[in-house]
């Protein structure tokens, strides 16, 4: 059995490479060409979970699941806040081939579906990154977006104003780019096209009436039912766009509360970031509209970037 640690996956899985994986990964999901079950999560208490997430890719194709815990502390440390392992088995034999490190695969796939959603839902003309949190992802997702939009500002906010300084430095660092850190998010976000939240907050840090019009908002850091990161303003404002809409109805925190207090119902999450690339659902019909892509994050992400991973020469 191969085993790739995550020196070789943060070496060879650029976000060049990556954002293509991804959005292929997307589109053949939508397709019904992959499979997958709803993630199934342990809670270990207080902010700690385990989680396993089984898939397969397609016919002839590997199959396998990410195996990980969430210890969302170790994000305010630079640490993973996941950690854990990607199996991936053999299509024609069913035997264990390849173990990849899951934490390197989620905190770069994460960002590039971030990205892949980013490329088809914000403006073409979208140049004004805003960054809420100061984890590994908040670096990741601006050199991600940076793939696909061409920055001319950024702005992050954090709730530790010591690490947000830290993460605006290392972001300007690979950028080249000055980064504006900013006390409140109504100032990160008040003239934003693009905007990313990424935190561990269990209530809303971003409101709807905090945002432009014609923003775009990722929103990543909640990836079950639960903890939420934007307001049911936001939500009901939107054109709501999922990465699976079978994962956002059953564990999609935001969604589920606005639906909860009778704001929306099914039919306000409009379709899949897989039908959006496929061109069979349009993502942003007006330059004033604000679009939200909720990601949760799917196994065929992990699946498809640990194949490459193994596939590819090193």
């Amino acid at each position: 059995m191969r085993l790739i640690d995550g020196a070789e996956v943060r070496e060879r899985l650029t976000f060049d490479v990556c954002i293509p994986i991804v959005r292929d990964a997307m589109m053949r999901f939508s397709q019904g060409v992959t499979r997958q079950v709803l993630r199934s999560i342990l809670p270990l208490g207080g902010e700690h979970m385990f989680g396993v997430m089984p898939g397969a890719l397609g016919k002839d194709l590997p199959f396998g699941a990410k195996i990980v815990s969430v210890y969302p502390e170790n994000a305010a440390r630079g640490g993973h806040s996941h950690q854990g392992l990607v199996l991936l088995f053999d299509a024609g034999s069913g035997a264990p081939v390849c173990l990849v490190d899951a934490a390197e695969v989620t905190a770069i796939r994460t960002a590039a579906a971030s990205a892949a959603a980013t490329d088809v839902l914000s403006r073409t003309d979208a140049s004004r990154l805003a960054l809420l949190g100061s984890g590994a992802q908040a670096l990741n997702h601006a050199c991600a977006i940076a793939c696909v939009r061409p920055l001319q500002s950024v702005t992050l906010w954090a709730r530790n104003a010591e690490r947000a300084v830290r993460a605006g430095e290392l972001i300007a660092s690979r950028l080249g780019l000055s980064v504006d850190v900013r006390e409140t998010v109504e100032d990160a976000v008040a003239d934003a096209d693009i905007i990313c939240t990424v935190t561990a907050s269990p209530e809303p840090i971003l409101k709807g009436g905090s945002l432009r019009p014609g923003a775009h908002v990722n929103v990543v850091g909640s990836s079950h039912a639960g903890p939420a990161e934007v307001d049911s303003d936001l939500v009901v404002r939107s054109r709501f766009i999922a990465d699976s809409r079978e994962g956002v109805l059953a564990q999609g925190a935001e969604f589920l509360i606005a639906k909860a207090a009778g704001l929306v119902g099914d039919d306000h999450v409009v379709g899949e970031i897989g039908e959006v690339l496929l061109g069979r659902l349009v993502g942003r019909q007006s330059a004033e509209e604000i679009t939200v892509y909720k990601s949760l994050g799917h196994i065929v992400q992990d699946l498809a970037a640990a194949h490459w991973l193994y596939s590819t020469e090193a």
